[in-house]
């Protein structure tokens, strides 16, 4: 234990009150008796920050004398939520500053939530990445994650008439205590313009003249390993103009046009994923994602090149760049253009430095998610990043031809350009091809890589692609979020869980305690009367926490199909106005999610969720037997009230849609039971937890399949279930919309004409899933003893593993621990 940790171990309330007064008074100028609660939060952040970027110095030092390997970890999504609840837990200062903020009359728990969200991304890839960078520090690896410094993060969602609406989400629109400004290793990123050949005596040589810059500044904020001991870095870059004031345009009288080039700027960093159904936003998404990969590529060059000079031999030995999923995918390219162009190394020696340095992680099968960029549109925005793609396809169908001679279906099939109409540069291809690494993300979703979408790189590459099934953080998903069932894990484990989740198996013996079992659902039943209250707050509904809390949150996509939700619920509600006697477990359905701003049918499942809910919660005909509510703003503090007050989990994704889904494993490690399908990470639960403590339903990968080849009829469904039909039917009229007829017709005409995630196809077996669901819940000893087992066999799931994983297949990576100073 560092000299700084002992200090925070031997830390009393009062010490850290008068701390946290010091700065209340000299960093932010207040005091005492005027201080809001807001003031009291950044007093108490400032307080933190002595320790945190103590930390960050000793850690810096550490590596750099080290000279170790270091891993960069490149995404486009950093969904981090509130930082100030984990830092405490992570420094091991919650339970002190809890004790003092109460010798100062405050609650903790109000100061926590003065803090936004830090909501930069979308949904589990972000979320995964903040994960993961957490698992980087705790475990002390060397790391730096980058990204964009958005100013505004993916959207504020609210409902008018049931309908999403995005507002901008201000998540530092005051500020954020947690980030440090770095202009020093500020970095201009270049666009547009042409490429020249130029001849002279040492051959030619290719000089790229752009038409535009941009100056990508740096913000760092810390990230604060389990037990405070290593502190790494998330770098995110913000946009400004190259000159951003044009004194003579204002001196004319061109008081708004002066700033056009700062405006222009600023909207690379202004909000994460534009809405790219128009060709400008393309355009913007593209240059977003060269921006933050082209400046952390400079980023990382310059450390190198400060510490080794032009020895850039050895720059894979000291480097990997792990790509998270393919939006930083043109890093590939940006790195050979610098190596080749501006370092002057032959191409087959840059082109071994990229492949070696690179690695990546596919997060998605879907074919309408594997992205894709304009051949035209890279030409005009990259131009020589175009010509060093098409110069890599060349030489990789090369090798494809060497492989499978004269074959050109082959070509075809494997080439980074995709030929047609419009040609366009497949990333996924060229991830894969400018790797050392890849891997899946769950052991199907691995597979299915191997045998559907890229079988034919696994002949050419046997060794290349890996399977490292996701992780979440217990700190955040269980210790922050669960207080309650954390404190009734500290009186039987070591309290070092946290870091060594593998130590709650030692509790699998009392899940069929029934004194312990008691206990276990006291804290479930307290975690839902919790949520009563947020659900009263957010949506006006009253419900009750004896009723089954149904949860399905996740990003809202067709895929995940929460409208085979919805349809079970019309169902339900259907039997209930014929029959209101009937036998069935009170059960509130609960529904969180953000719909991409142009994907129209996402945004018509949400609109008929609450339309229906309208209906359900006024009929006082069906005794509060259903309630459904969709909770607005879905993020993650909102996330942590939710999971530890679910009884069940929807994870029922169309198997081999899913790649592998964290939120099943952040709710499995609150004890709620899974309902699933054999998909993702699913499956490996139920290894972990066994069969009969989960409910899985449904086709399997190869019945998709082969109901696929067999010509997938939905019609035929709808025709012939009675159940289905009518509330197809219902759902298209007037029930729900009386003032608009048909204005939820758009779900029922696609399930009955198309549904393309097959959920006519799977609804029975789901009906019989949630019947037993139904069944299981009421034999109360039982359903305990599972939501406990699940509860404490998650150890697989902890995202220290998955880094440990990376750190040994993929990165060749070592732990080193900061030193003391």
């Amino acid at each position: 234990m560092s000299q700084t940790q002992l200090a925070i171990a031997a830390m009393q309330p009062e010490e850290f009150r008068r701390k946290v007064v010091a700065h209340l008074r000299s960093t932010l100028g207040s005091f005492e008796e005027k201080a809001t609660a807001h003031t009291w939060s950044q007093a108490l952040a400032a307080t933190l920050n002595e320790y945190i970027y103590a930390g960050r110095s000793r850690t810096l030092k550490t590596q750099i004398e080290s000279q170790a390997r270091t891993v960069h970890y490149l995404s486009l999504e950093f969904l981090m939520g509130r930082l100030l609840a984990s830092n405490l837990h992570n420094l091991g200062l919650y339970q002190v500053a809890e004790q003092a903020m109460a010798l100062q009359g405050l609650e903790l728990a109000d100061l926590l939530e003065q803090e936004p969200d830090m909501a930069l991304g979308n949904g589990g890839l972000g979320r995964l990445a903040a994960c993961f960078i957490d698992s980087m520090a705790t475990l002390a690896l060397p790391a730096i994650g980058y990204g964009i410094h958005y100013e505004h993060g993916l959207f504020r969602q609210e409902f008018i008439k049931g309908r999403q609406v995005e507002r901008p989400d201000q998540w530092r629109e005051f500020g954020s205590p947690w980030e440090i400004c770095r202009p020093e290793s500020q970095q201009v990123v270049k666009l547009y313009g042409h490429v020249e050949t130029i001849h002279d005596q040492n051959g030619s040589r290719k000089v790229w003249h752009p038409s535009r810059m941009l100056r990508a500044i740096p913000w760092d904020i810390p990230i604060v390993g389990y037990g405070g001991q290593n502190v790494n870095i998330l770098r995110l870059w913000e946009s400004r103009a190259d000159h951003f004031f044009d004194w003579d345009v204002f001196n004319a009288g061109g008081y708004v046009d002066a700033y056009a080039e700062l405006v222009q700027a600023e909207t690379v960093s202004k909000v994460l994923y534009p809405n790219d159904e128009t060709d400008a936003g393309k355009e913007l998404r593209l240059i977003q994602q060269y921006f933050f990969s082209a400046a952390s590529i400079a980023d990382i060059l310059r450390r190198f090149e400060s510490a080794h000079g032009n020895d850039y031999h050895l720059f894979a030995t000291l480097n990997v760049l792990q790509l998270n999923d393919t939006h930083p995918a043109i890093a590939i390219a940006e790195l050979m253009r610098l190596l080749v162009d501006e370092k002057q190394l032959a191409w087959q020696e840059a082109w071994q430095i990229t492949q070696q340095s690179f690695a990546y992680t596919n997060h998605t099968l879907l074919p309408e998610a594997l992205e894709t960029w304009s051949v035209s549109l890279l030409q005009t925005v990259l131009p020589r990043h175009m010509e060093i793609i098409f110069e890599i396809n060349r030489r990789f169908l090369q090798q494809v031809d060497e492989r499978w001679p004269n074959d050109q279906q082959m070509q075809a099939k494997l080439s980074i350009i995709q030929e047609g109409e419009k040609k366009s540069v497949r990333m996924a291809q060229l991830s894969v091809v400018g790797s050392q690494r890849v891997n899946g993300v769950a052991k199907i979703h691995t597979q299915l890589i191997k045998t559907e979408l890229f079988p034919e790189m696994v002949q050419l590459w046997p060794e290349k692609i890996r399977n490292i099934t996701n992780g979440v953080t217990p700190r955040r998903w269980l210790k922050i979020c669960n207080p309650r069932l954390a404190e009734l894990i500290d009186q039987h484990v070591d309290a070092d869980w946290p870091r060594y989740l593998e130590k709650l198996e030692q509790l699998k013996p009392l899940a069929k305690d029934k004194d312990f079992q008691q206990k276990f659902m006291a804290v479930k039943q307290r975690n839902k009367q919790a949520l009563v209250a947020v659900i009263k707050q957010l949506t006006d509904v009253e419900v009750s926490a004896e009723a089954i809390f149904d949860v399905q949150i996740k990003r809202l996509h067709e895929y995940k199909r929460q409208h085979l939700n919805l349809l079970y619920i019309l169902v339900l509600y259907r039997r209930l106005l014929k029959n209101p006697a009937l036998d069935i477990c009170p059960r509130v359905f609960i529904f969180g999610a953000k719909a991409a701003p142009g994907y129209r049918m996402a945004k018509d499942i949400i609109l008929a969720i609450n339309r229906v809910a309208k209906v359900i919660n006024n009929d006082v005909s069906i005794g509060g037997k259903i309630k459904l509510v969709f909770l607005p703003n879905y993020r993650v503090s909102l996330a942590e009230k939710l999971i530890p007050a679910a009884d069940v989990s929807q994870q029922i994704s169309l198997a081999g849609k899913e790649a592998s889904g964290t939120g099943n494993m952040k709710l499995a490690m609150n004890g709620a039971i899974t309902l699933g399908t054999h998909d993702g990470a699913n499956i490996e639960i139920a290894e972990a937890v066994g069969e009969q403590n989960l409910v899985l339903f449904g086709m399997k990968v190869d019945e998709v399949k082969a109901l696929q080849h067999s010509g997938y009829a939905p019609q035929h469904i709808y025709q012939n279930n009675e159940e289905i039909k009518a509330a197809l039917d219902w759902l298209s009229g007037d029930f729900f919309t009386p003032e608009q007829p048909g204005l939820l017709a758009s779900i029922s005409k696609n399930l009955i004409n198309e549904d393309p995630f097959m959920v006519l196809a799977d609804f029975a077996a789901y009906q019989q899933a949630q019947q037993r669901i139904d069944s299981f819940y009421r034999q109360k000893s039982a359903w305990a003893e599972a939501a406990i087992l699940n509860a404490v066999s998650m150890a697989r799931f902890n995202s220290d593993r998955s880094i440990m994983e990376y750190a040994n297949d993929i990165w060749q990576l070592k732990p080193i621990p900061a030193a003391e100073c």
